[in-house]
């Protein structure tokens, strides 16, 4: 695996790059195609309406990418942008971040996200230094959820009801990986 922060290289066919504005239009389509489905787990679907606002959304993420806040990564599988997958948000003080992720419904079931995820865990524990990753899932996204328990994770909890989603609310599962548990698995 090669790896830098605007670029992590994780097998021949698969590589995460730091999201660029001319990213925007493919991400913007990628949502679009994928919006019934995404939106079924996801509170920023309706908010993505056009190139614009993905170009906006990208444009926030550079500017934290800056500041420390976060990295947001688009996920390229077989040379086209699949998804995106990041570090939601750098807790320095406690050294610990949590991994947001999602990809188009055709990608799945090919283990990218779950190689994906695995790459950000071995960059945060062994680059970063960080002492912990977090993942969050709805409960009932058992997909979302299936990919933390592969990669060794611990479900430390429910959080009851602590999503608005469009017009309900959902549980999260909580799950979290100490960098001493962090071995490979396969």
């Amino acid at each position: 695996m090669t790896k830098s922060p605007l670029f992590i290289k994780i097998d021949p066919a698969l590589e995460l790059r730091l999201l660029a504005e001319h990213d925007a239009a493919t991400i913007y389509q990628l949502v679009d195609s994928n919006r019934a489905y995404l939106r079924e787990w996801l509170p920023w679907v309706d908010y993505t309406r056009s190139i614009r606002d993905e170009r906006a959304f990208i444009t926030n993420t550079r500017t934290q990418y800056q500041n420390n806040i976060s990295f947001s990564y688009a996920i390229w599988y077989q040379e086209q942008i699949v998804g995106t997958i990041g570090y939601n948000q750098f807790d320095w003080a406690n050294r610990k971040v949590d991994i947001g992720y999602w990809l188009g419904a055709q990608y799945q079931g090919k283990g990218v996200m779950t190689r994906s995820c695995r790459a950000l865990i071995e960059y945060a524990f062994d680059d970063l230094k960080l002492n912990k990753v977090e993942i969050r899932c709805a409960t009932s996204n058992t997909r979302s959820c299936a990919i933390p328990q592969r990669l060794g994770f611990t479900h430390e909890g429910t959080m009851r009801e602590a999503e608005w989603l469009y017009d309900h609310f959902v549980d999260l599962r909580l799950y979290g990986l100490l960098a001493r548990e962090w071995r490979q698995p396969d």
